[in-house]
């Protein structure tokens, strides 16, 4: 039997199989899945990725919140967990997150296998048990025969992990107007400020456009009770309200910005810096007033959107299977 992988009016299609509600609505262009090690087990994690049986009560996917159609995160500044409840950091996306040596916004994962595993027990996200999730899954008749084929086991946790991270992995993004050296006069203008007086570059360098390390930037600073970010996993002072450096791929889809989502635009996200950020002690010494004027705000906005890559997000996974 052929099963073909579409995603269509906000609904995963499984052809000749179930179907599995995703709460999304499909990037247009044809979506493929690059080649890799083990499809089997991407086959699986991208069925995991849509699947609701991971949540309590069948309510939500891992899509639910990390949508396809909006660079995988959500459109909103937080997300809501299955009863309603409303976290506080912003939904960070899942593209080129591969070889990161850290997870979430304030690293608390070393791996993309314990990472994937969070939110499912989260009681503000997905709020399941493992131990309820599997045996959900295990008394599937779709289930146990693909973690046989991927993993030689039966439907177990560690599977679970391998696969999701497995699929993530896999996303590949096509080439971008920047990755094709393609950039109109205000794009390369942008990039020549992003790399020079604008300093972006010192936090966002790389393939992948981010150190992967933590930073205070000030965000969050002057209102009350301040996130304590990366410091309340390590523990060290310095580490007070620093946050994982987010990719700028395809940085255009995933408005609002920032560990909390307070900025709506990448034009807030430039006026925030040019003026330096919330002044405070704690915050990183490489923020100060750049004195940008419009057109060259414009110009770092238009570089950063030469750096959404076109078509798609995701890639469709069509693959037989017995």
């Amino acid at each position: 039997m052929r099963i073909v992988w579409m995603l269509a009016a906000g609904a995963l299609v499984l052809g000749g199989c179930h179907k599995l509600m995703a709460p999304t609505v499909a990037p247009a262009g044809a979506l493929r899945v690059a080649a890799v090690e083990d499809p089997a087990k991407v086959e699986l994690g991208f069925r995991l990725f849509f699947e609701p049986m991971l949540s309590a009560g069948n309510k939500m996917s891992c899509a639910s919140c990390h949508e396809p159609g909006r660079g995988f995160s959500n459109g909103e500044p937080t997300a809501l967990g299955v009863a309603g409840q409303r976290g506080n950091r912003n939904v960070p996306t899942i593209l080129a997150v591969g070889k990161n040596p850290y997870f979430f916004w304030d690293g608390r994962a070393a791996t993309l296998e314990e990472q994937a595993l969070g939110p499912i027990q989260n009681p503000i996200e997905m709020n399941a048990k493992l131990d309820d999730v599997v045996a959900k899954l295990a008394a599937s008749k779709d289930y146990p025969p693909r973690f046989q084929a991927a993993f030689g086991t039966g439907v177990d946790a560690p599977g679970i992990a391998k696969a999701i991270a497995a699929f993530e992995r896999a996303l590949t993004l096509e080439p971008s107007p920047f990755d094709r050296g393609d950039l109109t006069p205000a794009q390369q203008r942008g990039r020549e400020l992003f790399n020079g007086r604008g300093n972006c570059k010192m936090c966002h360098k790389g393939p992948n456009f981010t150190d992967t390390n933590f930073h205070t930037t000030g965000v969050g600073l002057d209102r009350p009770n301040p996130d304590a970010g990366r410091m309340a996993i390590s523990k060290k002072r310095f580490d007070y309200n620093a946050f994982k450096t987010p990719t700028l791929r395809n940085i255009e889809q995933t408005a609002p910005y920032m560990h909390d989502g307070s900025l709506a635009t990448l034009e807030e996200v430039v006026d925030y810096y040019d003026k330096g950020g919330n002044p405070n002690p704690l915050v990183d010494p490489e923020i100060v007033p750049l004195g940008l004027n419009a057109q060259e705000k414009a110009d770092l906005v238009a570089f950063m959107k030469a750096l959404t890559s076109p078509g798609t997000n995701i890639k469709e996974i069509a693959h037989s299977r017995p």
